[in-house]
């Protein structure tokens, strides 16, 4: 797309001002802090834009020059690399330009649920919980699982894990909704293929001060823990269930001795779903056309499929199979499915921009 010379000229002006204020001295407190903001938030696009300027100008220049025989063919053959080059920088400044979600540098809350298929989706839940550690630890992330419920066998009816690191929840976004798994499973004595589901949910994570929750609107109820956890868990009221009246949202947690270690992580899964919640409320319908993108993001949506007889990973959203399900798997094959989606976000993001 091509952005009008007069909207470059503002963007790069209004950089400028911004570092000029940044170098001043003059900004104290929380107007520093926001001027540092926007200079983060503004600083890519004005480069970008900046970079278009500047290969625009020189096409006009090396324009002129063709009119002269002894410049023409010296200029020519750069006018030629420069106009093969300047779509690609246009299209960089574009996507810079795009408006992005304010959630994309936070951490997220990472919950996977066993759905259908008993003991089989438990064992699929753990899978891509392992999945998940694994394409964290490429990225550099930090995963600290806050509440895990599992099974006999080793699989996981429920987990939830908080992950932090650079732009965690811009990179794990789209991998809420339904992932199916396709395999023999190993409590299966005929050798049949089932089919089994687990549902993923990534959350941003907030801040107590962006998430202030009122006593009042709490209600807290501690009971004594059941299940698998260690004959400590059933001797003592330790679990904690937390009802936000407001929203009706409800946490349950019972993994730790402490109740008041139980409190605080049920708090902190509470905070995020709330931010969620507040969140898509305040930002309507643009969150609505954002998920619209390459699928709702909703639990309820079939999203990705893990075929074993084949060997394969399907993304149902975007059209996309890789042949590589070990490698996906062990999280080292996912940033290519992750890469692909938000590559198709962005496309469709950029069309929609310039229709």
């Amino acid at each position: 797309m091509t952005i009008p010379e007069e909207r470059l000229r503002q963007l790069t002006h209004r950089f400028a001002e911004l570092e000029a204020r940044m170098a001043s001295g003059t900004l104290e407190g929380e107007e520093f802090v926001q001027a540092s903001r926007d200079y983060a938030e503004l600083e890519p696009v004005a480069r970008a834009a900046a970079e278009v300027r500047e290969m625009r100008a020189e096409i006009a220049e090396l324009a002129a020059l063709t009119e002269d025989p002894e410049m023409r063919a010296m200029a020519e053959e750069e006018l030629g690399e420069l106009r093969r080059a300047l779509p690609e920088a246009e299209r960089k400044l574009a996507l810079a330009m795009l408006p992005r979600d304010s959630a994309d540098e936070r951490p997220a809350m990472l919950e996977i649920r066993a759905g259908t298929g008993g003991d089989e989706a438990a064992l699929f839940a753990a899978d891509l919980f392992r999945m998940y550690e694994g394409y964290a630890a490429e990225q550099g992330w930090k995963v600290e699982t806050v509440s895990i419920n599992a099974n006999e066998i080793g699989g996981f009816k429920e987990v939830v894990a908080n992950v932090t690191g650079k732009g965690v929840f811009a990179k794990l976004k789209f991998e809420s909704g339904v992932h199916r798994v396709q395999r023999v499973p190993v409590t299966e004595s005929g050798g049949r293929i089932h089919t089994s589901a687990a549902t993923v949910a990534v959350l941003p994570e907030p801040s107590e001060v962006e998430v202030h929750i009122e006593d009042k609107d709490l209600r807290i109820d501690i009971y004594r823990a059941s299940g698998a956890g260690g004959q400590h868990v059933n001797k003592t009221d330790s679990a904690v269930r937390m009802t936000h009246i407001p929203t009706g949202i409800v946490v349950a947690m019972q993994d730790e001795r402490s109740q008041h270690r139980n409190r605080d992580k049920a708090m902190q899964v509470l905070r995020a779903r709330i931010y969620e919640k507040k969140r898509e409320e305040v930002e309507g319908a643009e969150a609505a056309a954002r998920k619209a993108m390459v699928g709702s993001g909703d639990r309820s949506e079939r999203i990705r499929t893990y075929n074993f007889p084949q060997g394969r990973v399907t993304d149902h959203r975007i059209g996309l199979t890789l042949h590589k399900l070990p490698e996906v798997l062990a999280g080292h094959g996912l940033g290519e499915m992750i890469d692909a989606l938000i590559a198709e976000d962005e496309a469709k993001r950029l069309a929609a921009m310039d229709a």
